[in-house]
């Protein structure tokens, strides 16, 4: 597509400075700065982080000394953006600009922005995405020449685009473009939300169901963010307006990403950060007599249904409903991964019957990780799902590949991570080795050499997750990443605990001997999983106790299989696996 370079224009934030905005432009430019449509992007370093918002106008000029002028009076950013010396403005112009284009422009670099390492805090006030419109074919193309050219002027503040969304923090930013499934979802859940707050309603449910890849998370970053904005105290939202609101979820490193989110992006109840927690600790800060108004829980699968050591409670779910007004719960039973996790069909069908009752239940079809034909999906979902092994069709976006020894497998992974147009790339396995967090093995033989916990097949061994200690440069950059994120994380392989609610562009699978192929069909060994969490009986209700590992350890083969966006690559440890496996390829 051969489209018009973008007109930028870099000045000093300040009324002076927009006052002769028109003397220092060729005329062949004004009129695109000018009189047409024009993003924009204040920015300002008063620390090592820069302080960013971005903005769009149809009238940059009168925009500006708006922001200059009434704004700081009413908003924080604002006064400290007016008062600082060193704050500038890039003023983006472009021939094919129209009012939706430059709303949909807006909302990319939001998205950008706040997935950008250098940056501290992004402002805005609104998500603005736009449906089909003249032109809206080369958004994208005119996007990117934007921000190449952005980067010439400040690669800190600009870092290159494949950089940016392999982030944890793109791949969970509210401003991804909503399919249409997820908006009418999310419309939805504000709807219910909104009808019970306004008939004070409590304990509401609202159970959003979804499998693997459906955008779960997505939407539920697209609706805090929503529902932030509809709370703030010039919010035309009457019912909403002051509401607190809560994002809860039980994995550490999901937890991180979303804190971070929150931190730029200025999601808070008043002046406190504490939108973004744990379950245990909303439950211990909160009673039935301080309620919570909106509480959304992103990967619910993964509340406690038991005891443990740091929560005295039966069933965090229950916790929480009783301390919230409306409570919207993202689940997925085929990610529940422990017996302390587990929910049986009767308590779930009860869980869907209470969100029913009002419209709540609500179910996302669409498949949005992997990039990859319905022949290749049902693949992979048969395999899991019916454990049946098929051949492997023919698909030319998604390279699904069996390898033939656990040294090919990390060969591939290895060229694939080294180019990084590939994007992020890993290797994964089954929990069938040993490994104990936060503690690492005796040496052996006497040696002085501390050990790892390794994966180990034959001759070829390398360490779990999060044991190759990072150079230090690396340990500064690594600050806030994910797993997956961190450079020196290709020489280990991740776990179901490390990778569940993130995603790879191509993820190489080691299938341990807990998974076997027996009868014509897969079957799971129990005995080979060092997962005491999947294998160790529950208690149920009854007081009896109940075998949890077929169901688990399938749970876990799932979370496993469905990380790759582009690309799949699988190594079966069980002979007769890998020979089907290498049988069935194209």
């Amino acid at each position: 597509m051969n489209l018009p370079s973008p007109i930028i224009r870099e000045i000093s934030f300040s009324k002076s400075e927009i006052a002769n905005l028109e003397k220092t432009l060729a005329d062949e430019k004004k009129k695109f700065l000018v009189t047409y449509p024009t993003v924009y992007v204040v920015n300002d370093q008063p620390s090592e982080k820069y302080h960013v918002y971005i903005g769009e106008t149809t009238d940059i000029k009168r925009r500006t000394i708006e922001h200059l002028s009434s704004d700081p009076a009413v908003r924080e950013d604002w006064l400290a953006f007016e008062q600082s010396e060193t704050s500038k403005m890039f003023i983006v112009g472009h021939e094919h600009f129209n009012k939706s284009m430059t709303l949909d422009i807006e909302n990319k670099l939001m998205h950008y922005m706040s997935s950008v390492p250098s940056v501290e805090k992004v402002t805005n006030r609104r998500t603005n995405q736009q449906s089909d419109y003249y032109t809206a074919n080369e958004m994208e193309a005119i996007f990117t020449k934007i921000w190449r050219k952005l980067r010439q002027r400040n690669k800190e503040l600009f870092p290159l685009e494949h950089v940016i969304r392999d982030s944890a923090l793109f791949k969970a930013s509210p401003f991804h473009k909503l399919t249409d499934e997820q908006m009418v979802a999310r419309e939805r859940i504000i709807q219910r939300i909104e009808v019970a707050l306004n008939r004070k309603k409590e304990n509401q449910l609202i159970l959003v169901d979804g499998e693997a890849g459906s955008g779960k998370t997505v939407l539920m970053s697209s609706l805090l963010y929503e529902l932030n904005q509809l709370a703030q105290a010039d919010s035309e939202n009457a019912i909403l307006r002051g509401a607190t609101h809560y994002l809860l979820v039980n994995h550490d490193q999901q937890l991180t990403v979303y804190q971070q989110l929150a931190k730029k992006l200025g999601i808070r109840n008043g002046r406190k950060f504490d939108v973004v927690n744990k379950p245990t600790h909303f439950i211990t800060n909160h009673t039935e007599n301080k309620k919570a108004d909106i509480v959304i829980i992103d990967e619910a699968h993964l509340l406690w249904t038991q005891g443990k050591q740091s929560y005295r409670g039966k069933n965090q779910l229950e916790d929480i409903l009783k301390r919230a007004r409306v409570v919207v719960a993202v689940f997925d039973k085929h990610q529940i991964l422990s017996r302390e996790q587990y929910v049986d069909e009767e308590q779930l069908d009860t869980l869907i019957h209470k969100a029913n009752l009002d419209g709540g239940y609500i179910k996302l079809k669409n498949q949005l990780r992997i990039n990859a034909s319905e022949e290749t999906v049902n693949w992979i979902r048969n395999l899991i799902d019916k454990q049946e092994v098929g051949p492997i069709p023919h698909d030319d976006d998604y390279d699904l590949r069996i390898m033939k020894s656990p040294e090919d497998l990390q060969a591939k992974i290895i060229e694939k991570a080294s180019n990084e147009e590939n994007g992020i790339s890993r290797m994964l396995a089954t929990f069938d080795w040993e490994y104990v967090d936060k503690r690492r093995p005796e040496p052996a033989d006497g040696s002085s050499e501390p050990k790892t916990w390794d994966v180990t097949i034959g001759d070829w061994h390398a360490p779990w997750n999060l044991q190759i200690e990072p150079t230090k440069d690396q340990k500064k950059a690594n600050r806030g990443k994910a797993w997956a994120e961190q450079a020196q994380t290709i020489g280990e392989v991740g776990s179901t605990f490390t990778i569940q609610g993130f995603d790879l562009n191509y993820a190489g699978v080691i299938i341990g001997p807990s998974v076997v192929y027996r009868d014509g069909k897969i079957q799971f060994v129990r005995e080979a999983s060092k997962n005491k969490k999947a294998t160790q009986q529950r208690t149920l209700k009854d007081g009896s106790k109940k075998v949890l590992s077929d169901e688990l350890l399938r749970n876990e083969l799932n979370v496993l299989l469905t990380r790759g966006v582009n690309g799949l690559y699988v190594y079966a440890v069980d002979e007769e696996l890998r020979e089907v496996l290498l049988g069935m390829k194209r």
